[in-house]
């Protein structure tokens, strides 16, 4: 199949190959069942025009046996009825008697047709007890009183039965023609069937490649075409993400570099120029500023290595309770030194999740620093840990100053920050981010519950580790 051809069937390179592989199958398929039909077809009408010459020869056979009966011999027998018989039946008729001699020979035909008569002893009947046929002739005894007193053999032309072989053979030809018309459209249909999505997958992939990143596949086909564009089009989701996520990284560094940088730059600008003495209080403002360049890349830093945690999570059954302990006592000094009171409630049953114990680890810490960091002094923060089904809860807890209705939805955005962090230095906007990055790695989910001036309740949620057991063996502890 050439390429025009195969654009015209509205197929591709890998279409035409398919069609031509189905249509070679159709073609070979119905080659095969129409010679098996031909011949099976010229079998069975030779058998049945046979069968039908030999009747015929009985026939012939019984009224020449009649005529006998009735004359008592040959030479007064009526031969008329017998000779109309092979007449009907466009036979040449050839009668013999006992002694093998010609009675009745109609060898030459009313158009002028020779056909041979076979002689006695060659195959004829006489002698074998019974009729015998062959090719295009038929043979029968003439018997009479229970004794045979002849033969007769009828030879057909050559031409006869050809009316009927030729209907049959026209049928099985037309139907041939038919069966690899429809073979081929089914063909081409299941060709682009098959090939129709992965068309659309290439043609997605090029305008993805030609930075189109809204296209999308959406095939909606079976089995595993269907899967292959569902795939292809969450591949392309991600992408697409991740690129957007690049972009958000480079506008949010630039962002929140450009402030501390320009200030970094006008007091060393004014420094130089002289318009400012280089004082230990101007110095240490510098300071404060690099102080806070640095701790936006550490964020930064440590925001895109929670992004990726999915892909390098450690995760072992490990004992919550314990995570909880550990988190609290490390940032304990920090909490009291905002002048917060820290309170633990921990359940005594054990509390098994299969986790990176770091990462853990990390999101409880950020998350206790981030009390520290918004809560008046004189507030309390409460640490709780328990079961609850086939989930193990841990929250954060405080009685601060709690977060705005209109701020609530907004607090695990990356890089922003409420009026009270923006009111207040020292926060980028990164550590609930963090938080939520790594409780949802872990297939768990954080929430944030909070009312003005009612304080604020953080909620991870993460999957109960059911397999585990709260044998040391078992659990990882820190």
């Amino acid at each position: 199949m050439t390429s025009e051809s195969g654009r015209r069937l509205g197929l591709g390179p890998l279409g035409r190959r398919l069609f031509a592989a189905f249509a070679v199958v159709a073609l070979s398929s119905v080659a095969l069942l129409t010679a098996a039909a031909l011949v099976g077809t010229d079998r069975g009408i030779s058998t049945a025009q046979q069968a039908d010459r030999q009747r015929i020869a009985d026939r012939t056979a019984a009224a020449a046996g009649a005529a006998y009966r009735r004359a008592g011999g040959w030479s007064a027998a009526d031969l008329g009825p017998t000779r109309t018989i092979a007449d009907g039946a466009g036979a040449v008729l050839t009668l013999w008697d006992a002694d093998d001699g010609v009675i009745l020979s109609t060898a030459a035909s009313s158009d002028g047709t020779e056909l041979d008569a076979e002689m006695p002893g060659s195959g004829h009947g006489m002698g074998h007890g019974g009729a015998a046929a062959s090719g295009r002739s038929a043979s029968a005894d003439v018997v009479s009183g229970g004794s045979t007193v002849g033969s007769v053999q009828l030879r057909f032309p050559h031409g006869s039965g050809t009316a009927g072989r030729n209907i049959a053979w026209g049928w099985v030809g037309g139907a041939a023609l038919a069966a690899l018309a429809l073979a081929l459209a089914v063909s081409w249909y299941v060709t682009r069937r098959l090939t129709d999505p992965v068309v659309r997958v290439a043609r997605t992939a090029r305008a993805l490649a030609a930075g189109d990143h809204t296209a999308r596949a959406r095939v909606d086909a079976p089995g595993e075409l269907g899967d292959l564009s569902r795939a292809f089009d969450t591949m392309a989701d991600d992408v697409t993400h991740t690129e957007q996520a690049r972009r958000r990284l480079s506008a949010d560094v630039a962002h929140e570099l450009r402030t501390p940088l320009a200030a970094l730059q006008a007091g060393l600008e004014e420094l130089r120029d002289g318009y400012a003495t280089p004082s230990p209080a101007r110095l240490a403002a510098l300071h404060d500023q690099t102080l806070r360049l640095g701790r936006v890349v550490g964020d930064l830093a440590e925001l895109s290595e929670a992004e990726s945690a999915r892909l390098s999570l450690n995760t072992v059954p490990v004992e919550l309770a314990h995570l909880v302990r550990h988190a609290v006592t490390d940032r304990e000094a920090e909490l009291r030194a905002a002048g917060l009171t820290v309170r633990t409630r921990i359940a005594t049953e054990a509390l098994p999740v299969r986790a990176d114990a770091d990462r853990i680890h990390q999101a409880l810490g950020n998350l206790l620093s981030n009390a520290a960091r918004y809560c008046r002094p004189g507030d309390t923060v409460t640490v709780t840990a328990s079961a609850e089904g086939d989930a193990v809860l841990v929250q954060v807890t405080d009685d601060g100053p709690g977060i705005p209705a209109d701020e609530l939805p907004h607090v695990f955005d990356r890089l922003w920050r409420g009026s009270a962090a923006r009111n207040r230095s020292g926060g980028s906007g990164i550590g609930l981010a963090v938080v939520k990055e790594l409780i949802t790695a872990h297939g768990g989910t954080v929430t944030a519950l909070s009312e003005p001036a009612a304080g604020t309740r953080i909620v991870i949620r993460l999957p109960r580790d059911g397999a585990a057991r709260s044998s040391g063996d078992r659990l990882a502890h820190l």
